[in-house]
């Protein structure tokens, strides 16, 4: 079955692809778009975004953005500006182990977000995080380079692009 690309489901996916990694499904859907896709780059931090920030400031070709804020529910990683710099940079989405803040503005901006909960406390900057390093939660490693799938059922991720969600 080729569906077209906004046809594309994450059960499809899993049916045509039955190797597919599966996500936990721990995430909320906080952005304006609940279905996206893209090649997976990676933050590692731990109460502090400013490699989030540094990440949403540049071009993003339509990637996904994997951010391993190793589950803490007490500094939000993303919050309205950072995502509004992230849409208009073309980044496809956001997948955060962790919160996020501003979540009625970031309903309305044209980007995916995905994170555990809200919290309105923001993080410190203290310029720490690694970028472009695998990342595991949820069940499954994030790789850089990797495909990101993501709808209203769930979180995939692939190696490679899969076929049937174009």
């Amino acid at each position: 079955m080729n569906a077209p690309a906004s046809a594309w489901t994450t059960p499809d996916l899993c049916d045509l692809h039955p190797d597919v990694l599966v996500a936990e499904p721990l995430f909320r859907h906080y952005g304006g778009q609940t279905r996206f896709q893209g090649a997976i780059v990676t933050v590692r931090c731990f109460e502090d975004n400013s490699r989030v920030r540094e990440l949403a400031a540049t071009p993003g070709a339509g990637r996904v953005l994997v951010v391993d804020g190793q589950g803490s529910l007490r500094h939000a990683l993303l919050g309205d500006q950072i995502a509004a710099a992230a849409a208009r940079n073309g980044w496809a989405g956001v997948l955060i182990h962790g919160c996020v803040r501003d979540v009625d503005m970031l309903a309305t901006l044209p980007l995916g977000v995905l994170a555990l909960a809200a919290c309105p406390r923001k993080t410190d900057k203290r310029g720490l995080g690694e970028v472009d390093v695998p990342v595991n939660f949820a069940g499954v490693a994030f790789v850089p380079g990797h495909w990101l799938y993501a709808d209203d059922n769930g979180v995939l991720v692939a190696p490679l692009p899969l076929a049937g969600n174009s």
